[in-house]
């Protein structure tokens, strides 16, 4: 039976912003591709300083596949109208390495809570819209040597699935380090353990 393995995520090709406006009050859409949680905090220290004058910096973001993290923030608002909503948006759509904040100035109007829920989700929803998304691949990175002698038929192998091979090294043997798309690593363990006759090691780099 074959292992049913996800090792592809959407996320946001490029950053991108939106701005509506409810009762003159501003709600400016942003989005970031992010990598961890560090790349998160950094670049709303940014917006904040950009955005000094604002009422509000609510976001919420979600950091790794494997090990997700993800938090949100209201600041400021009352509990639960702007973070989870913000939240809800880029979780329903399925997106992950993603930062998305929504800077506000108040206009004088107060809104309610379920104005400011609206509000906030439609802000997320809005800059979505005009986002770029892009699917990306969760690869496993493996080393290993065989002797020259297997070398083009492990080419042959690389290049009907497309590899990547991200080093090599030729002496008596050939070192060989390839980023694999994850769902197909173990085939390809398989297939180098029989051509070689199980005379390989294989290490899978963390």
């Amino acid at each position: 039976m074959s292992e049913n393995i996800t090792d592809s995520f959407i996320t946001l090709a490029s950053e991108a912003e939106n701005e509506i406006k409810i009762k003159a009050s501003r709600f400016i859409g942003m989005g970031f591709p992010i990598s961890d949680v560090a790349e998160a905090k950094t670049i709303l220290a940014d917006i904040r300083k950009k955005h000094y004058t604002a009422n509000h910096h609510c976001y919420a973001y979600t950091a790794g596949i494997e090990n997700e993290q993800f938090k949100y923030s209201d600041d400021g608002e009352p509990n639960g109208t702007a973070g989870i909503p913000i939240y809800r948006v880029i979780t329903g759509r399925n997106i992950k390495n993603i930062l998305a904040v929504v800077v506000r100035y108040f206009g004088g109007t107060k809104l309610g809570t379920g104005g400011l829920t609206r509000a906030y989700s439609q802000a997320t929803m809005d800059m979505l819209e005009q986002a770029s998304l892009v699917e990306r691949l969760i690869c496993d990175r493996l080393s290993f040597s065989l002797p020259f002698s297997l070398y083009d038929r492990l080419m042959r192998i690389i290049n009907t699935d497309k590899f990547e091979i991200i080093n090599q090294e030729f002496a008596d043997d050939v070192s060989v380090v390839l980023e694999i798309r994850k769902s197909k690593t173990n085939k390809f363990i398989e297939q180098m353990t029989e051509l070689t006759g199980g005379k390989i090691i294989i290490e899978k780099e963390s």
